[in-house]
């Protein structure tokens, strides 16, 4: 096969690419977390996903209490990732690391949120749910902490709270009733083992397409 007949192959596949769905981009598109994605987060170093409850927190804030659960079917750890209330993202946009998002809960409404307030166990920095219908305050806001340029779904990264600069963290202590077994979660100001955390189960919208599903919703 000659020079020009190599040419002529090559630019009939660039072709062929542009016309049919962009050779790969659909695969690469789906590896990765979008805005409006429901997902469970699961924190790698105690093995608990991301919880919450319509159960109030005794002391501290008195906000809706985020604990960690070992449950892998629990409904109530399904959290929506969107946009911050200044820059709301795209549904079905990758989200970049570094990128400032909020984290909503499904069953209740409200958002991850932390704020000056001990924990209850461990004396770090309070973290609760908080607002109604998915609007609350600034202290609602955090950052994906990940080292490529896109959150991907097999990472693990960390969350860093836009206004304290915390990072979202389990160090194991449990709770007694009403919520005994269950981890407290709160903020530490130092990023270490503790903060790291996975995408699970969820469902991942893709832009212009039905939503993508990893697991059981």
């Amino acid at each position: 096969m000659g020079p020009l007949r190599v040419i002529c192959v090559f630019l009939d596949l660039i072709l062929v690419c542009l016309m049919f769905a962009p050779c790969g981009a659909r695969d690469l598109d789906s590896s990765y977390v979008t805005c409006g994605s429901l997902v469970k987060l699961l924190n790698t170093r105690h093995s608990v996903r991301l919880h919450s409850h319509d159960v109030k927190y005794g002391s501290g804030s008195g906000q809706q209490s985020v604990t960690g659960v070992d449950l892998a079917d629990d409904a109530n750890s399904y959290w929506r990732i969107r946009g911050k209330p200044d820059k709301v993202c795209q549904r079905g946009e990758p989200i970049r690391c570094g990128q400032a998002i909020r984290i909503t809960h499904m069953k209740t409404g409200r958002n991850l949120h932390s704020h000056h307030f001990s924990s209850p166990l461990s004396n770090h920095q309070e973290v609760s749910a908080f607002g109604e219908n998915g609007e609350g305050d600034y202290l609602d806001v955090w950052s994906v902490q990940c080292s490529a340029t896109y959150w991907e779904r097999d990472d693990v990264v960390r969350f860093k709270h836009d206004a304290t600069e915390v990072f979202l963290s389990v160090t194991g202590e449990q709770y007694g009733q009403p919520i005994r077994g269950q981890r407290e979660v709160h903020g530490m100001p130092s990023s270490n083992q503790h903060n790291y955390w996975k995408v699970m189960e969820g469902v991942f919208i893709q832009p212009s397409s039905d939503p993508v599903r990893h697991d059981e919703l």
